[in-house]
């Protein structure tokens, strides 16, 4: 049980680092509101972002649990999550490539927010990434992570909230010291790291889901 554990939150934590890294609405507003207000402004808008994630993964728990033991549920879900997964890995080293400024933003990107935690939560919700990652790769860590009981979906969700509150604090950290404490190099390297990490993962909730399929 333990390994099972650590296993899900090592992976749910990778997961979560890759697309809290990808450039969106959410760290544009980051960087914009950690050179006005300084360190908080990381950890107050992923708590708006926890909030909704936690009421998210309650919902799916709720609703999935009747539907657990259906091998065709899990596995369509397993195929197109991993499907999903892979599409990541694949922007993720195609941005690795790219890259050339890691903490780059444009100021049309930066939205405004009176209260940072409300962003937080409002721009998640409306970000479609997201709404498109919860839908495949979300539900099919739920699935996975419902098999080791209630702390298995604890355990999910730690992992998967303590690698965007890691990722937006750092960057608000270098954005409100004004210094480059992070180099090209380092962020090109966590990027393609990642992308190797979510093709590993893609494959087997893809073999994973087709196993179910098979049974089915």
């Amino acid at each position: 049980m333990a390994t099972s554990l650590f296993l899900i939150f090592g992976t749910s934590f990778v997961v979560g680092l890759s697309g809290a890294m990808m450039p969106g609405p959410l760290l544009a507003v980051n960087i914009s509101e950690a050179a006005r207000r300084g360190f908080r402004a990381g950890p107050l808008l992923i708590l708006g972002h926890a909030i909704v994630e936690l009421l998210l993964v309650v919902a799916l728990v709720w609703g999935l649990s009747e539907v657990l033991g259906q091998s065709l549920v899990s596995g369509i879900i397993g195929v197109v999550g991993g499907l999903f997964l892979l599409g990541m890995a694949y922007a993720l080293l195609r941005q690795a490539r790219r890259v050339v400024a890691p903490l780059e933003v444009s100021p049309q990107s930066a939205r405004q927010g009176r209260r940072l935690i409300a962003t937080g939560a409002v721009l998640s919700v409306a970000n479609p990434y997201w709404l498109i990652w919860w839908a495949t790769v979300g539900t099919t860590y739920v699935l996975w992570s419902l098999a080791a009981g209630a702390i298995g979906v604890v355990v999910f969700y730690l992992g998967h909230i303590l690698s965007d509150l890691g990722w937006y604090s750092m960057v608000s950290l270098v954005v409100a010291r004004g210094k480059r404490l992070m180099s090209l190099r380092v962020y090109r390297g966590l990027l393609l790291a990642c992308g190797v990490a979510l093709i590993g993962m893609g494959v087997y909730f893809v073999v994973s889901g087709a196993m179910f399929l098979a049974e089915d």
